[in-house]
């Protein structure tokens, strides 16, 4: 009997600065990190858009995607995800299809929604950035062996002042976040050639035209991302491990808007997953050290912090518990420990989600750790 298909396996890389190194440190190590995916067998390399954070290099993912291809050969990359609204249709366009001018029949262009309601930023500093009435839900569901937490409360109480200065920064306008179906649309159209202008006639795009990346549409809840991804038919990336609260419902809702298209006959989904293996999963904790502290920087609001040594780590004082409980989502849904630890909890959440394909982020201080953590999880998981 022939064994079943292997899930393939992603890599998604935020380009993390570690403490005492700098962000060219950090844009190299993500270089370095994709020659070995593609060496294990991942089948994609994907970069995150991030700004206005000490600890993360990756704000860039056009420039960067496009140094990553250009270090490999055969990996497919791409971004995930291109923020809609921080670019014009057609400067997206135009980049990625330079890069798969170069690169064809290996890049992936994924789009992000977020931006500025029509009412403009939703809070003012100092006003609340939640309900004061959010519900105070604090058990986990198990779903087919998935830890699946109730939402959490980004923020705190404030909406954070540094969100205020990049949408300022970024060129966002009130009401820009509803462009996002029309900016895919054209996006689309640009690559195939069948964009018009307001005026009637087809507008060429070069280098866009004729060099198509795939497009994915990457989302975070049971909402607008997942339903448009339905219905114009494309893949779907479902985001476990910055929001594991809304996973379920977000894939439900993707496949029950999907409608055939001429670039995908059925759903395809993949789902992230914040990874990290070491031989033993007492290492595992030890390398791990420091992402509590590390995610609530970014759950505050005030931007990642360059993530801390073990050595480090070890000395921090514990977090409070409203701060920990800010947190704890994302604690309770890392898949942390040995290969075999991490390749079960995996299983659950390819089980529990229906995956076709799962997303893995790794966070550490070490480079060395983030490469070993790969070639541990790749042989555990049968890639090559």
């Amino acid at each position: 009997m022939s064994k079943p298909p292997v899930v393939p396996l992603s890599v998604l890389d935020l380009s993390p600065i570690s403490a005492g190194s700098t962000a060219a440190d950090a844009l190299r190590n993500s270089i370095d990190l994709a020659v070995s995916a593609e060496r294990l067998g991942y089948r994609r390399f994907w970069l995150a858009e991030h700004h206005l954070s000490a600890g993360v290099a990756g704000s860039a993912p056009h420039v960067l995607s496009a140094l990553v291809a250009a270090a490999t050969s055969t990996i497919r990359v791409g971004t995930a995800a291109t923020i809609l609204g921080n670019y014009r249709p057609i400067q997206v366009a135009e980049n990625v299809g330079t890069i798969a001018a170069f690169h064809p029949g290996r890049v992936d262009l994924g789009f992000g929604r977020s931006g500025v309601p029509k009412a403009g930023l939703p809070h003012a500093a100092g006003a609340p950035a939640t309900a004061p009435d959010a519900p105070a839900d604090t058990a986990n569901r198990i779903v087919d062996g998935l830890v699946v937490p109730p939402p959490r409360p980004l923020f705190g109480r404030a909406f954070p002042e540094r969100f205020q200065l990049q949408a300022r920064l970024l060129g966002r306008v009130p009401g820009d976040v509803d462009n996002f179906e029309n900016d895919v649309q054209d996006i689309i159209a640009f690559f195939a050639g069948t964009y018009r202008a307001e005026e009637g006639a087809t507008t060429a795009i070069h280098p866009a035209q004729g060099n198509p990346p795939q497009f994915w549409i990457h989302g975070s809840s049971a909402g607008p991302s997942a339903r448009l991804a339905g219905k114009l038919g494309l893949p779907y990336g479902a985001n476990y491990h910055v929001a594991p609260s809304a996973v379920l419902e977000s894939v439900a809702e993707y496949r029950a808007h999907f409608e055939p298209s001429g670039l995908l006959d059925k759903p395809y989904v993949a789902v992230s997953a914040d990874v990290l293996v070491a031989p033993t999963a007492a290492e595992a904790a030890t390398v791990g050290a420091g992402f509590e502290h590390w995610v609530h920087s970014i759950r505050s609001g005030k931007g990642a912090i360059p993530y801390p040594a073990p050595e480090d780590a070890a000395g921090l004082p514990p977090l409070e518990p409203a701060e920990r409980d800010l947190v704890r989502d994302r604690l309770d849904t890392r898949f942390v420990g040995d290969p075999a630890q991490v390749a079960e909890g995996l299983r659950s959440l390819r089980r529990a989600t229906g995956a076709d394909e799962l997303l893995i982020t790794t966070i550490a201080h070490s480079q060395a750790h983030r490469i070993r953590s790969q070639e541990l999880l790749a042989a555990a998981w049968g890639l090559g």
